[in-house]
């Protein structure tokens, strides 16, 4: 196995709202949306979407791009869980290790969307991780919002240290970065990758807003893994390894983003499966804002999901001012 995604997946159901109303401070930050309360609120149309997920969209990122993927994770016994296991089989992504928990639901989010930005109304069940005893150790482990168990997450590093021969991405949820660096040292260490956007590594560092991403890089490395990443909305992303560190801008959108559930993922991922495919990773952090930009023009973290070939050509396409540059 190339790659194995830990971590829980879920079904989005998209609410595409008619009319509402965005505030947003200076600089189109900090914004809320309204609707009348105690209206009736008319919605142009909704779609559900199985199977998604940090972790569950990594895989399919990195299946559609061709690595040999499987996915460890948990869904209920209910309708919902068999609609997911049934989209991964058709994504060929291995689920032999995903648990099907009897008695309990799926995990369900309602997406209410407007114009191409969303807020989403979470519902997870606290599903327990386990290693399984048949793992086979896969060329990288993706891990993301695998439930909230300190002792898996420990148990996770105690299993990469002792399988060298697995690289260990992490890319931290919002429940692995309130655990801390401390409690969380060993997977740190453990890794060999780490990603976040730059307000989530500010929150993990406890550094102030408006870091310079070349320190947000620095000390995440200094965590324990060799490469790190820190992605920055429609500014582009950052990486860093031993040999140097690089920015990229965004892929140019062939029209305006649609929807854009999924794009940090869909970079950080293709990333990652880059790197799995032997790519440098000045040249893997030119894949990832490609698959971003594809995503966000469909609805949810999957659809625009790209096949190897697909990303390739778009590269060989790309402008010139679409390089990475050095730090």
């Amino acid at each position: 196995m190339d790659f194995l995604a830990i971590g829980d997946t879920t079904v989005d159901e998209f609410i595409r709202l008619k009319d509402a109303r965005v505030n947003c401070d200076l600089n189109d930050e900090n914004c809320t949306i309204s609707m009348n309360w105690g209206d009736k609120i008319p919605y142009e149309f909704s779609v559900r979407v199985a199977g998604v997920g940090n972790a569950a969209n990594a895989a399919v990122a990195a299946a559609r791009l061709g690595l040999a993927t499987g996915f460890l994770s948990n869904v209920g016994g209910d309708d919902y869980g068999k609609e997911i296991i049934a989209t991964f089989e058709r994504e060929r992504v291995d689920t032999r290790f995903v648990r099907v928990n009897a008695g309990v639901a799926t995990n369900h989010d309602y997406v209410l969307w407007f114009e191409a930005e969303r807020t989403i109304l979470v519902r997870h069940e606290d599903f327990a991780y386990a290693i399984p005893e048949d793992l086979p150790a896969p060329k990288w482990i993706y891990l993301s919002s695998a439930g909230r168990s300190l002792e898996f997450h420990l148990a996770l590093a105690d299993w990469c240290a002792k399988h060298p021969e697995t690289k260990l991405a992490f890319q931290p949820s919002t429940f692995e970065m309130a655990l801390g660096v401390e409690k969380l040292a060993p997977l740190y260490r453990a890794a060999a990758f780490v990603a976040c956007n730059k307000e989530e590594a500010e929150r993990i560092l406890a550094l102030p807003a408006e870091s310079e991403p070349a320190t947000l890089l620095e000390k995440l490395r200094a965590l324990g893994p060799e490469i790190a990443i820190v992605t920055d909305g429609p500014k582009g992303a950052y990486a860093a390894d031993s040999t140097g560190a690089w920015f990229v801008p965004m892929y140019p959108d062939p029209k305006p983003p649609y929807e854009r559930t999924g794009a940090g993922d869909a970079c950080t991922s293709t990333i990652v499966a880059a790197l799995a495919l032997g790519k440098p990773l000045a040249e893997a952090l030119l894949w990832g804002p490609v698959n971003s930009m594809a995503v966000v023009q469909e609805i949810g973290a999957q659809k625009g999901l790209l096949a190897r070939d697909a990303l390739e050509k778009l590269l060989a396409e790309a402008p010139a001012s679409y390089a990475a540059r050095p730090l």
